[in-house]
């Protein structure tokens, strides 16, 4: 009779490293993600990846080598794999006795890099395991793991109209068509082998470092390149004067704009295949004083579906969250600023709903992520293809749920009431500060205060805050007496409780966050509400009122997460702070 094989989370469990509340989250989120739970557990910062490497050594029977000793590996063992197998699979040779070669694994459920190793090197395979950070330390350390990848997918990369290649690890397709007729001193040096590099090493530089924005600016003497990580624009080396126009025109080129149009602004786009993840780039390219500033989006598929339990809501905002998406219809409303992560929310939401007994259609401006089993539809106002064309047309193709970009206008927002009223689940979003001045910013547009009182289900509110890396974080033993009042925090708020600092470590790329998740307020629409609107009531009053019903707005919410031990009390001063209080330094 075969033995049954215990549950990382078991042995965890009986170690003392997890507490039964911390595994529940864990299996809640990695359900959710689709992830491990090992792996869910070490990002939420409950146990580290050398636990989780023992833990599964000891659930598969297998020896855990620990690579902080030094007599662990001995580097001149490396020849015995390809240093392509190594940086690939992320393994570590050991050792080779009698033909048999000994390896260092992370994964020993990952059967399919057990059966290339073996059939690439003709012999028995025997297996150990390590903490995966560790093996990639180890990488970085004697074989030049981050660099080398760079290199790897920037080296002899050429991009032909219309063609498409996939050159160690990266794959460009430029299969749009490109308008380069002119044939300008820009555009010849655009494709030299020089330009080509720099411009491949800038986008490979960007997807490695997991970077959001690729910011390439132009001013009187420089070029300034910034990436966007975590929200956060960090300067990267400058791109030399002399080489601004053949760039720009190179990236014109991949994403297929017209190269002598230099007066108006074009958009584009960019999709590449790294390490097997597909990633689009939505291209921008603005007229500036010093020549067209370039702005490179980077949109990761997987970003969308991080799954409901992992957007970061309270469980009691999550919960109320959920009831109301899968309301048969009305209109649900996301709020925030441009970069606040209404999209991700909203197709998070709509991941879940996407079922085949559901029809789903969206219009959007532009289509950022593709999803299997949804209609999507992009505007075009240069054909005509404006945003209520679009939902007239979806309404005629009798669909469940229907996803509005934004409410831009009075005609938009009053289609989608319309829809809202017929029965359809209608989601959107709208650009206000917090979740009840998108009352009132509906009813300053134009539309009947009546409609927006009865069509609209809840708003939520939010804002993306930078999280602690989990491996880095210390606690903060004199918490600024100056964030504290901008915030609204008292002693007697932090009793009891340990605040964090940033510390800054190689994981986190010395910047001491890793990541970002979302604060959030979520008004509910009750009968008090919906009077306060019909009678156009200010905004203080709405809010009040919400507030009064249960909602937990934006300030509150990052205040929970400081507890938490989430992040810090300067990130979310940055985000919310109390009415009234704006410059750190005035206060006193």
């Amino acid at each position: 009779m075969a033995l049954t094989r215990r549950k990382l989370g078991e042995i965890l469990q009986k170690w003392g490293l997890v507490s039964e509340q911390q595994l529940s989250e864990a299996l809640k989120i990695a359900q959710g993600q689709r992830k491990r739970v090992g792996e869910t557990l070490v990002e939420l910062g409950h146990v580290s990846e050398t636990d989780i490497a023992k833990a599964l050594g000891q659930q598969f029977n297998m020896e855990y080598i620990d690579l902080d000793r030094p007599d662990a590996i001995s580097k001149e063992n490396l020849n015995l794999l390809p240093a392509e197998v190594i940086k690939k699979y992320l393994v570590l040779p050991i050792s080779q006795i009698n033909g048999t070669l000994k390896v260092l694994i992370h994964d020993p459920m990952d059967l399919d890099v057990l059966d290339d190793l073996t059939f690439r090197m003709n012999c028995k395979i025997e297996t150990a395991l390590g903490a995966k950070g560790k093996i990639k330390e180890y990488i970085d350390q004697y074989m030049g793991g981050t660099r080398a990848a760079i290199d790897q997918v920037t080296k002899d990369l050429s991009v032909d109209k219309g063609s498409s290649m996939d050159i160690k690890g990266l794959s460009i397709d430029t299969s749009m068509s490109v308008d380069t007729d002119g044939g300008n001193k820009a555009a010849q040096e655009a494709q030299q082998a020089p330009i080509i590099k720099l411009v491949n090493h800038i986008i490979a530089e960007a997807v490695i470092a997991g970077c959001s924005d690729i910011h390439i600016e132009p001013f009187a003497d420089r070029v300034r390149l910034r990436y966007r990580i975590d929200g956060v624009c960090v300067e990267k080396e400058r791109i030399p004067k002399a080489t601004q126009s053949a760039v720009i025109a190179r990236i014109k080129i991949m994403s297929g704009m017209k190269i002598q149009e230099k007066r108006i602004p074009q958009d584009g786009r960019i999709k590449l295949i790294v390490n097997g993840e597909t990633v689009d780039f939505r291209v921008s390219a603005c007229p500036a004083y010093h020549g067209e500033s370039i702005v490179l989006r980077i949109l990761r598929p997987e970003s969308a579906r991080i799954g409901l339990a992992n957007l970061g809501m309270r469980p009691d905002t999550l919960q109320t969250f959920e009831t109301i998406i899968k309301r048969p219809n009305g209109i649900f409303l996301v709020t925030g600023p441009t970069g606040s992560g209404k999209t991700t929310t909203l197709y998070t939401a709509l991941d879940v709903l996407n079922r085949p007994d559901r029809k789903i259609i969206t219009a959007e401006d532009p289509v950022e992520y593709n999803f299997k089993g949804i209609n999507q539809c992009q505007v075009n106002d240069s054909i005509g293809l404006t945003f209520p064309k679009i939902l007239r047309a979806m309404l005629r193709q009798a669909p469940n749920i229907v996803l509005v970009g934004e409410i831009r206008d009075k005609e938009v927002g009053e289609v989608a009431i319309q829809a809202a009223l017929t029965g359809h689940l209608v989601f959107s979003t709208l650009h206000t500060n917090d979740s009840p001045s998108a009352l009132t910013r509906l009813i300053d547009m134009g539309i009947k205060p009546f409609l927006v009182a009865s069509s609209i289900q809840a708003v939520l509110g939010q804002r993306l805050v930078r999280i602690l890396c989990p491996k880095c974080k210390e606690p903060e033993d004199a918490p600024d007496p100056k964030l504290m009042k901008i915030l609204g925090m008292t002693k007697r708020d932090i009793e009891g409780k340990t605040l964090m600092r940033d510390v800054g470590c190689q994981a986190c790329g010395n910047k001491g966050f890793r990541g970002r998740r979302g604060i959030y307020e979520l008004m509910v629409m009750n009968a008090e509400i919906r009077d306060l609107a019909f009678k156009r009531a200010p905004v203080n009053l709405i809010r009040t009122a919400a507030i009064g019903s249960g909602m937990r707005n934006l300030l509150g919410d990052g205040k929970l997460k400081i507890l938490d031990g989430f992040t810090t009390l300067d990130e979310i001063s940055r985000i919310a702070q109390v009415e009234g209080v704006v410059d750190v330094d005035s206060v006193e």
